[in-house]
């Protein structure tokens, strides 16, 4: 018998040469981005699976699915997912929990360097031929000596912590539930509070996913409370930041960068307002985003079909 899957996110082909290694040969894959509206109609009613990263799957395209048998996304957040309509028609919805931890750990310190090194700056005016060999070095700092206050302390915040005490920082967090204290001695890391934390960092990083609870959990108030020349990452969810607030407090000149991977909206839009500022370092929600990671999420993802399809239940249910 052969089973349909429907990929939902944009391929390339080095992409689509990956999905095919990993399918079974009874497997017809189907992509979303390929199909016209008729087509989308016809697969939807014929679909057993759904693979997605971040492409909304809502209660409409659910309920245009009547074979579907298990949503399984590549990543671990599901906010891109109707939950209360999957659990209605008993769908499976699955993910995959620390696939990306690595990739996302190494951007959010990248993006620090960046932003403490100047980076950006100095390769676009090098290859303008300009030589500000001495210009950029006040306004330039080391990662050694400062504190990292790393909001969230999952799979992704463990590894940043790992990563950035390499270089020498203080490690400070802030978790809904504190880890053990021989947690907390094996990371080497220190637990305070929210207010603390933002009080004291000179590096903030989110790592935390989209709830009720934390949309725009950063407004104007944390804002206002972080240190001058702090530094602010966000490789977790968009709206865990109040955008608005975060355009306002980088007019007052208080922050010395934010990195940005996750946006209120995605695509984001070209008229962002945060696109004007030269300390925005910009990406599109791409932490995770390394082959590593995609062929391991695939596997993942294939393997879960494998076991639904014998009757078992895949890994990682949310």
């Amino acid at each position: 018998m052969t089973i349909t899957v429907i990929y939902f996110e944009k391929v390339s082909p080095e992409i689509h040469k990956m999905i095919e290694t990993y399918k079974e040969p009874t497997t017809e894959i189907v992509y979303w981005h390929d199909l016209n509206d008729s087509q989308k109609e016809h697969f939807l009613s014929r679909a057993h699976y759904f693979i997605t990263a971040a492409f909304p799957i809502t209660r409409s395209i659910i309920g245009k699915a009547p074979n579907l048998k298990l949503i399984q996304k590549t990543g671990s957040g599901v906010d891109n997912i109707d939950l209360e309509a999957a659990e209605e028609r008993g769908i499976l919805v699955a993910s995959t929990p620390g696939a990306n931890s690595s990739s996302v750990a190494e951007m959010t310190i990248g993006m620090i360097l960046c932003l403490y090194r100047k980076l950006h700056f100095l390769d676009q005016e090098t290859k303008q031929g300009k030589w500000l060999m001495w210009e950029h070095r006040p306004f330039m700092f080391e990662m050694k000596g400062k504190t990292h206050g790393i909001i969230g302390m999952g799979n992704i915040g463990k590894k940043v912590a790992l990563l950035s005490k390499g270089f020498g920082t203080n490690v400070i967090y802030f978790n809904r539930n504190r880890l053990s204290i021989e947690d907390e001695n094996k990371l080497g890391i220190s637990y305070t509070s929210f207010r603390e934390l933002l009080t004291i960092s000179d590096i903030v990083s989110l790592h935390i996913p989209l709830l009720a609870e934390t949309r725009n959990l950063i407004g104007e108030t944390e804002l206002n409370l972080m240190k001058p020349n702090a530094i602010l990452i966000n490789v977790a969810r968009g709206n865990i930041i109040d955008e608005k607030a975060l355009v306002q407090a980088l007019k007052t000149g208080n922050l010395l960068g934010v990195g940005m991977d996750t946006w209120s909206s995605e695509p984001m839009q070209a008229d962002n307002p945060l696109l004007q500022f030269t300390n925005v370092l910009a990406t599109p929600h791409v932490g995770g985003g390394t082959r590593d990671v995609l062929e391991n999420v695939l596997r993942l993802s294939f393997e879960n079909i494998e076991k639904v399809e014998k009757a078992k239940m895949p890994n990682n249910l949310v």
